[in-house]
């Protein structure tokens, strides 16, 4: 028999079941305002959905965090099932809905405002859907853009957002009354950690206030950065249009005798972009990412690997994140204070600084005369429209947040979790960052790819092991945490 109890720390409800079963549950509107009327899902005479065998999702249905466990194992964290309910919270003619995208550009951003919008109106056949212009600050300071399925129709076709997007401008009391003043009822917010960090605070306000009002993220960042998901919407475009600037480099790099290549990725503290940029073109030599540290100078220093690639080929490509090889910067060159609206810190532009080293290394020892290309192709792979895959990714997370909030859950964020969409807590999503793994075997496989040095020593790889993150294995400690957290529960009743 399942039991439930509140993580004072998390403000998650959580609960257990049998055999080490964790509910990690989202918040609904019955938690906090009693005796709300339901009504009956429009969708029961909805003649697309007539041929779905059982297309409402059961109460009771959860994803597992971990898919791969052992035979007696605990059954480890679970996450709420996505998908719509027997039962929801709002007539169709009362929904209110708003929209709003913050921080930086990602493909895919105009698809997840087409299908919030449509899923509304044809799923629900709710008809009053506005767009906040600007980000978090257009709640208070500038105008909404009134959104119906024929405003939204094609821009999925466009890069960028229709809306505008900001970085800051948070005031969580301007917002909430902004809201509360529109008699608005359901907020869709699309953005990263930090914007679903902001909505976490939006739903602790309006909970406060007592209002009835669907507070639902949508995790995106291109960097692929956010917990817990599987990935985020408009990776996977990414990726493929890194493919073009990496070919080009390859392309100008053996065109003459020892060429170098040069492209920087996104990737500010997780180089998810360049590593599966890396495995899936094949054409580069060496991948640098910011969660593995590399050194110039010295014996398998990249000084060193370049002169034997160079000699072995007569020609290479270096891909690097924009995050990688910070630490390397000398201390007058870089101020580690200076940070972006968003509070996000300012980094060097390693892409150039890595360029120039190695051209004054080869001018320097006089070694052999090269040929080097730099290319960022940044600006231009995060406003592209995204891919078929992305499209479809962008459709499941727009209609399950809509799901959601039709059935009264609030405070969560809609992700994919083992293939499976899902209703997640904010607090999970914005706990950490999602980094690569360098004592994983995808860091492996891109190692055996290039062939490039891992450049760590014996010593920096058993560090590395004491201070990752888990395996895909199930996280025994954080299960025990949880039981812990419970027997304390208990004791206190």
């Amino acid at each position: 028999m399942a039991s439930s109890s509140e993580d004072g720390d998390s403000k998650m409800k959580i609960v257990h079941g049998a055999a080490g079963y964790i509910l990690e549950d989202v918040p609904h509107f019955t938690d906090y305002i009693p005796d709300l009327p339901t009504y009956p899902n429009p969708l029961r005479s909805n003649p697309a959905y007539s041929v779905v065998k059982q297309y409402f999702v059961h109460m009771d249905d959860t994803v597992p965090q971990k898919v791969v466990v052992h035979k007696d194992g605990p059954r480890g964290v679970h996450f709420r099932r996505a998908g719509p309910r027997q039962k929801v919270y709002f007539k169709s003619d009362d929904v209110r809905a708003c929209i709003v995208t913050c921080g930086g550009l990602c493909p895919g951003l105009n698809t997840v405002i087409r299908e919030i919008v449509c899923g509304l109106s044809y799923m629900y056949g709710v008809n009053k859907v506005l767009g906040i212009d600007g980000g978090y600050r257009g709640f208070y300071s500038k105008n909404t853009v009134t959104l119906t399925p024929k405003v939204v129709n094609d821009i999925h076709k466009r890069g960028g957002t229709i809306l505008g997007t900001s970085r800051g401008g948070h005031d969580t009391g301007k917002i909430v009354d902004s809201i509360q003043d529109r008699g608005i009822n359901q907020v869709y917010i699309i953005g990263g950690d930090g914007t679903q960090r902001g909505a976490s605070v939006i739903y602790e306000e309006v909970k406060r206030r007592g209002l009835k009002v669907v507070i639902a993220g949508i995790p995106k960042t291109i960097d692929n950065d956010i917990p817990v998901i599987d990935k985020s919407f408009g990776f996977d475009t990414a990726v493929e249009e890194a493919q073009r600037a990496i070919n080009a480099a390859h392309v100008e790099a053996e065109s003459v005798e020892n060429g170098i290549g040069v492209v920087k990725l996104m990737g500010r503290f997780s180089g998810f972009i360049a590593m599966y940029a890396t495995l899936a073109s094949r054409d580069v030599d060496c991948c640098l990412i910011p969660e593995s540290s590399f050194y110039l100078e010295g014996k398998c220093g990249l000084f060193e690997f370049i002169e034997k690639r160079l000699q072995e080929n007569g020609h290479m490509v270096i891909v690097i994140a924009e995050g990688a090889g910070q630490e390397l910067f000398t201390e007058h060159l870089q101020d580690m204070n200076q940070k972006d609206a968003s509070g996000n810190k300012l980094l060097q532009d390693v892409g150039l600084w890595i360029s120039h080293s190695i051209k004054d290394h080869f001018a320097r020892t006089n070694k052999m005369a090269i040929t080097l290309k730099y290319i960022d192709p940044t600006y231009m792979i995060r406003a592209i429209p995204s891919n078929a895959s992305d499209n479809v990714y962008c459709t499941l997370l727009a209609q399950s947040a809509v799901h959601g909030a039709m059935a009264g859950y609030t405070g969560f964020t809609s992700g994919l979790v083992n293939g499976r969409q899902t209703y997640i807590p904010f607090n999970r999503i914005i706990e950490r960052q999602n980094k690569v793994v360098i004592t994983d075997r995808m860091w492996a496989r891109l190692l055996s790819s290039t062939n490039q040095p891992s450049f760590l020593n014996p010593k920096d790889v058993e560090e590395a092991k004491k201070t990752e993150l888990p395996s895909q294995l199930l996280e025994e400690n954080n299960c025990n945490n949880h039981d812990e957290a419970h027997k304390s529960g208990k004791k206190a009743e």
